[in-house]
């Protein structure tokens, strides 16, 4: 099969369009024919190796994982031994975590990381739904413990993960700002949002609105800021889910670090974002589709071959929303 693989950490011009052996389902496995993968800010940080405090996980001098990308959607082509929820031809999606693979014709993927498509959702809407969708989910839901009437702020609600934090925080009966630049503020207003500052007009930090929850997916606010634009028992959620300058020994590790020491001198709570991957999330991520409440937005699309442009075109030109690759 082909795939796009790295040897070696660095720019976009270290991934290869390579024939590989073709995986085989294992037991409790499915093997899924790639029809549609996304991009997220994990997988330039993944192929950079950026920040290098993580390459402790990912791999000290070569990436452990080969094979680039998280996100994917196709159909089921075999199942492993003891895999009973599908069978070849059910349309699937899902989030291989760091494991990788997506980036490919083919990958294996544990059942209980696969998801049914949503049935109102084309495959490569549905590849731009996991890790995104997850972070959002998690991170108003879980962390944000958003609820009805809340304001919620949104820090890069134009980005990946913000376009869907956006509907979300809409779908859970939130009075939802968005933080964007000036080129996204139309789109941010269509996905629900009450409220959309341009951050190179207004700066959200010196105004005077008070917000329960804040999710900042962009780490180029301090904890002051933030902290001054909560309410007395608000809630901030970090996220490390953007794209940082590169080349850092912690990039936004530093933030989420002091955020963690901070948390313990402040009964506003400060929380830190982890997110994993599993068929849960991506059910109520499904049902929130079905039901019209989540529509996935697609920048652009590439085919497999040009990968490497996806990617610069997601570190150097800013993306909105999600950038599909069609296999």
């Amino acid at each position: 099969m082909k795939a796009i693989v790295q040897d070696r950490y660095g720019s976009p011009d270290v991934l290869e369009l390579r024939e590989v052996d073709t995986p085989v389902a294992a037991a409790g496995e499915v093997l899924v024919r790639v029809h549609a993968a996304a991009l997220n800010a994990y997988d330039w940080h993944a192929m950079r190796g950026d920040p290098r405090v993580a390459r402790a996980a990912m791999g000290l001098r070569r990436p452990k994982a080969r094979i680039r990308g998280r996100d994917f959607a196709g159909r089921v082509e075999a199942v492993g031994a003891d895999v009973k929820r599908f069978r070849p031809g059910d349309e699937v999606y899902g989030d291989l975590g760091d494991a990788n693979g997506a980036f490919a014709e083919y990958v294996c993927v544990p059942d209980a990381l696969v998801e049914p498509k949503p049935a109102g959702l084309s495959l490569e809407q549905a590849a731009a739904v996991p890790l995104a969708g997850i972070t959002a989910l998690m991170g108003l839901r879980d962390a944000g413990r958003v609820r009805p009437g809340h304001r919620v702020l949104i820090n890069g609600a134009s980005g990946g993960v913000g376009t869907f934090a956006v509907q979300l925080a809409k779908a859970f009966g939130a009075d939802v700002t968005g933080v964007c630049s000036g080129r996204n503020v139309d789109l941010v207003h269509s996905l629900g949002a009450d409220h959309v500052v341009d951050y190179a007009k207004t700066d959200f930090t010196r105004e005077d609105r008070r917000y329960d929850v804040v999710f900042d997916l962009v780490g180029n606010r301090s904890l002051a800021d933030h902290r001054r634009v909560l309410t007395p028992e608000g809630t901030l959620v970090l996220s490390g889910g953007g794209v940082f300058e590169g080349g850092s020994l912690l990039g936004p590790i530093g933030l989420i670090l002091r955020g963690r020491l901070a948390a313990r001198f402040d009964r506003r709570r400060l929380l830190v974002l982890t997110t994993k991957p599993g068929r849960e999330n991506l059910a109520t991520l499904g049902e929130l589709a079905d039901a019209g409440q989540l529509t996935p937005v697609i920048d652009r699309t590439y085919p497999l071959a040009e990968v490497p442009d996806a990617i610069r075109y997601l570190e150097t030109e800013h993306a909105r929303a999600k950038v599909v690759i069609t296999v």
